[in-house]
């Protein structure tokens, strides 16, 4: 049954993203869903300090929720813990909430992504591990773009030949990957400048060269900033003081 006429679910696996006030001693809970995809809800009365939700509430935590109703609010009736708890610290709770950020930014209300969700709890995981945060990330922010249908060509350019490592392209968010004229790049067209291997290397999923790392972390940050619109992410000015992730 579609998500608008949903009268309860039980026991979802879950994810905190946010939450917020809500009138004097509730919550709203904005949660990402295996099934039913980001699903905001109140948690009544999860601001007392008794409160049996209040506790429940943790980001970054492998969670079973139970909810009910009809409205674009439901009412969150019960958190369970889920396996494996996952304990993220420093740079890497940074990173974690670097990415719920961009979740609740881009990703729809109950627009279900379920390779997306065990993707984010993957990376959770990886994050949680110490594994190096700038290709983790890397791998979260263009999993992201292309399961909530933004293309991200990677093997072929714009006239649909093949990407060649050795050349120089310019990629544009909504053409890909360009290569220049006879007169070299046009100094009026936006983009970013990078190698052909570094797109390749990006749809194997291979980060170890250190020329592949900057190149992707330019053409990402490029590709969100043009999804994201104008509002900047608050969290990714907090990771570039931190540093280059």
């Amino acid at each position: 049954m579609a998500a608008g006429g949903i009268v309860r679910q039980d026991q979802q696996p879950v994810f905190v993203l946010h939450t917020y006030p809500f009138r004097e001693t509730s919550l709203v809970v904005e949660l990402f869903s295996r099934q039913f995809g980001r699903v905001a809800a109140i948690a009544k009365g999860a601001r007392r300090p008794r409160s049996a939700l209040r506790g429940m509430l943790q980001t970054f935590q492998p969670l079973l929720a139970t909810w009910s109703g009809k409205s674009e609010l439901r009412n969150l009736h019960t958190l369970d813990w889920g396996e494996g708890l996952l304990l993220l610290n420093g740079d890497a709770l940074m990173c974690g909430f670097y990415l719920n950020e961009l979740l609740l930014r881009l990703l729809p209300r109950e627009d279900a992504h379920e390779a997306l969700y065990d993707h984010y709890a993957q990376t959770l995981r990886a994050l949680a591990s110490d594994a190096p945060h700038a290709p983790t990330l890397r791998r979260m922010e263009l999993k992201m773009l292309q399961e909530l249908g933004y293309a991200v060509p990677l093997t072929h350019q714009l006239d649909n030949m093949p990407i060649r490592a050795e050349n120089e392209y310019l990629y544009q968010p909504e053409r890909g990957a360009l290569i220049p004229d006879a007169r070299g790049w046009d100094a009026q067209e936006s983009g970013v400048q990078l190698l052909g291997k570094t797109l390749l290397d990006m749809a194997r999923d291979d980060y170890s060269d250190p020329a592949t790392l900057l190149q992707s972390k330019q053409l990402m940050r490029m590709l969100l900033t043009h999804h994201l619109g104008d509002k900047p992410l608050h969290t990714r000015q907090l990771l570039i003081d931190l540093q280059e992730l």
